[in-house]
């Protein structure tokens, strides 16, 4: 048996195992079957939950940095944001503000100013660029709460602060940035998977508010609300990713930040092409392979690698319900372990056994 060199490149399974455990067990399964294969360690992300985990493990120095902020729902939230040796520090909207910090979901009232906040300490440190990852998000705002936390003043008819939230958007009569906080000198980043217009039937209430627990009057009411939002910041609504983390994304741009795809610019500041061009197997996953994981997604990055190098692709993901085109082959936790809850309970266990099913078809 020739002994190969694997590269480990997967995205969290969102809610059950970070990009780091997904990619130790499905390592740990392969090497089961395989011990003599070589195996490269690189977990990535989208611009979601685990991108710090990513920037940590493959930047030497990369620093945690804690904050303490006001999570989605007003409640402290211990989090932290990366500082790169070059002076960029990188922030993730899912560690602050994201939505697996609400229990019940709150589509109307959840925010992002704890993501502001974050934001707000990176600069006060001093750093020259940001890199903002925005995956993962609880809230449809536009950004008004991140935007608050940086400065700006969102007033109502009355002239009184709007409330944060989905629900403030709908109140907003007039915007004072006269106190915002300006850009960083090198400039801030958004990383996004996320393509879609701020308004609209694509755009951020319509397709992620119910995801995050909007029924069809409030979908409604919060597009009418960023609708609102983007006659006040003036920036063009239909800019690709606008739509990103319930609007968050059009209110950085309105900012003066910029939008990347986001696995595409995580692999970059990580030099995924350089670690993986000897590989001979790429495998990957994501907790659900669907219809969007080509929109500039991990494992649609991870196979992008994989065509470059001449690497065979593979694929783990909890569920697939879109077909796996492009990839040798590909694994559903689901389906290994016989539903979706067994799945869900023991994550680890079966990326590890899928680890060891794939090692078993080279």
């Amino acid at each position: 048996m020739t002994d190969l060199r694997v590269a480990i490149a997967p995205d969290s399974f969102k809610g059950t195992a970070t990009a780091i455990e997904v990619t130790n067990a499905l390592a740990e399964g392969w090497l089961t079957v395989r011990p003599g294969d070589t195996v490269l360690r690189m977990p990535l992300a989208d611009g979601g939950e685990g991108t710090l985990d990513a920037f940590e493990l493959a930047v030497p120095g990369a620093r945690r940095m804690p904050v303490t902020v006001t999570g989605p729902d007003g409640r402290d939230v211990d989090a932290s944001w990366i500082l790169l040796p070059d002076n960029s520090g990188v922030i993730e909207l899912a560690v602050t503000s994201g939505i697996t910090l609400l229990d019940p979901l709150q589509p109307m009232d959840a925010h992002t100013v704890g993501f502001g906040q974050a934001i707000a300490a990176a600069l006060d440190s001093g750093v020259d660029r940001l890199v903002l990852a925005i995956g993962g998000s609880s809230s449809t705002d536009g950004g008004l709460g991140a935007l608050t936390a940086l400065g700006a003043v969102f007033a109502d008819a009355d002239g009184n602060p709007v409330v944060p939230g989905g629900r403030g958007l709908g109140a907003v009569a007039s915007v004072d940035v006269s106190k915002l906080r300006p850009v960083p000198a090198g400039g801030a980043t958004i990383l996004s998977d996320v393509t879609n217009p701020l308004l609209g039937n694509a755009g951020a209430a319509r397709i992620f508010g119910p995801q995050k627990g909007a029924d069809e009057a409030q979908v409604a009411e919060l597009d009418a609300g960023l609708a609102r939002l983007a006659t006040l910041l003036g920036t063009d609504p239909d800019t690709t990713g606008a739509g990103a983390a319930g609007g968050t994304g059009f209110g950085l741009l309105a900012w003066g930040a910029v939008i990347a795809a986001g696995a595409d610019a995580v692999g970059d500041v990580v030099r995924a092409p350089e670690a993986v061009a000897s590989a001979s197997v790429i495998l990957t996953g994501e907790g659900r392979f669907d219809g969007q994981s080509d929109a500039g997604k991990v494992p649609s990055y991870a196979r992008s690698l994989a065509e470059q190098s001449g690497a065979t692709p593979m694929l783990v993901a909890g569920a697939i319900t879109a077909e796996p085109a492009g990839f040798t082959e590909a694994v559903s936790l689901t389906e290994l372990a016989g539903s979706a809850d067994a799945a869900m309970a023991d994550t680890v266990h079966w990326l590890r056994e899928a680890g060891a099913r794939l090692a078993r078809t080279v």
